[in-house]
């Protein structure tokens, strides 16, 4: 098969869908892999270090989505990529289908095979191809909302772990995931007073153990949720349902009872945010602000630490990709129903029930469309 990775053009992306150890596994098997010049330069891998896992360099993105059976890529296809796809493609990366129909239509009209990372699933009920990014997510949030907690970019001007004599900042985090889990400690460590909201008695319990009880846990009702948020000096949203649109936990009538300065860090925006009041922006202008809120809702937030990220990701994926590659998307799905979950569109069909009901579209369930009798 042959195997492509385009350059990411979103704004301040630099990871990269292929590394070159991942190239060096794929040649193993017998399959062609195609770099687009200068792809992994924003995490520190050159041409010539593709050159020497055995890949081919192509100038442009074009020529890659024309030569390749599958695209390897980190964040969904921009505009002017999407009209590169082409029947019968696989495209693996991650998409976020259910708040962007842009996306949606234009993945349906290339009748491309779209599997999307952030909903392929494993055996303990995980994401698995989105917990490396949910774990830096998580981790850079707090850094995140700090710097946006200064006065000169809008914030309240409070220290997140206080100083001497001054209390610390009361952070507050909703959802008990691995966003969660990683912000939690994050802020904690930078000296942060910390509380985690959660639907989940038994994931509460397991937070309290994990922190000793330094970290208090709360179960998050709509009125514990309003009660802690007009306490907190900074909320982290780090709330997930797979392949869904995520829940809006803060009303824009709600900011008024909210603390003037204090920040919102939407680690949900990808799926549309778990705020009312949020809408993507880029790592050159992060935050904006609404009724004296700042908001702080960067779409692509591992991508301002490229090679951790990248790395990381590549580890997780690749053994989907070898999946995927050595026996076809077919196969590998009738084989591994964990990575059939991340089947969102095929041949212009909605393959993901969440994405479908999104937009009030049909859903086809994956199974119709595996011969399984050719697999038995």
């Amino acid at each position: 098969m042959k195997v492509g990775s385009p350059k990411e053009i979103k704004n301040h992306e630099y990871r990269v869908g292929l590394i070159p150890p991942t190239v060096t596994e794929l040649k193993k098997y017998g399959h062609e892999v195609f770099i687009q010049s200068e792809a992994g330069l924003g995490v520190g891998f050159s041409d010539n270090d593709y050159k020497a896992a055995g890949a081919k360099i192509f100038k442009d993105a074009r020529s890659i989505f024309e030569e390749c059976d599958i695209i390897v890529k980190v964040k969904e296809p921009q505009k002017e990529e999407r009209r590169l796809l082409r029947p019968e493609q696989i495209l693996f990366t991650y998409l976020h289908l259910a708040p962007d129909r842009s996306q949606t239509e234009d993945l349906i009209e290339s009748k491309v095979t779209a599997i999307a990372y952030e909903t392929v699933t494993d055996n303990n009920g995980g994401l698995p191809l989105l917990a490396p990014m949910s774990e830096v997510a998580g981790k850079l949030a707090p850094q995140a909302g700090s710097w946006a907690l200064q006065k000169a970019n809008g914030g309240s001007g409070i220290l997140l772990g206080g100083v001497s004599g001054v209390l610390p900042a009361n952070v507050l985090v909703i959802g008990g995931g691995v966003v969660g889990t990683n912000a939690a400690r994050v802020a904690f460590g930078m000296g942060a007073n910390v509380t985690i909201l959660d639907k989940s008695l038994k994931r509460l319990a397991e937070l309290e153990s994990q922190f000793s009880g330094q970290v208090k846990t709360c179960y998050a009702s709509g009125a514990n949720t309003l009660e802690l948020s007009t306490q907190a000096d900074m909320i982290i949203g780090a709330v997930l349902v797979p392949g869904a649109e995520a829940p809006k936990l803060i009303s824009k009538a709600q900011l008024s009872k909210l603390k003037k300065g204090s920040v919102l860090v939407d680690v949900a925006i990808d799926q549309g945010g778990c705020f009312e009041t949020s809408s993507p922006t880029t790592h050159d202008s992060p935050i904006y602000e609404v009724n004296g809120i700042i908001h702080y809702c960067v779409a692509n937030m591992p991508g301002a630490v490229a090679r951790t990220s990248t790395i990381a990701l590549s580890n997780a994926v690749m053994p989907y990709l070898m999946q995927l590659t050595n026996k076809g998307w077919a196969k590998a799905c009738f084989d591994n129903p964990h990575l059939k979950n991340g089947l969102s569109i095929h041949d212009g069909m909605i393959t993901n029930e969440a994405v479908a009901q999104s937009f009030g579209k049909p859903y086809v369930n994956p199974d119709q469309l595996i011969n399984a009798d050719q697999f038995l």
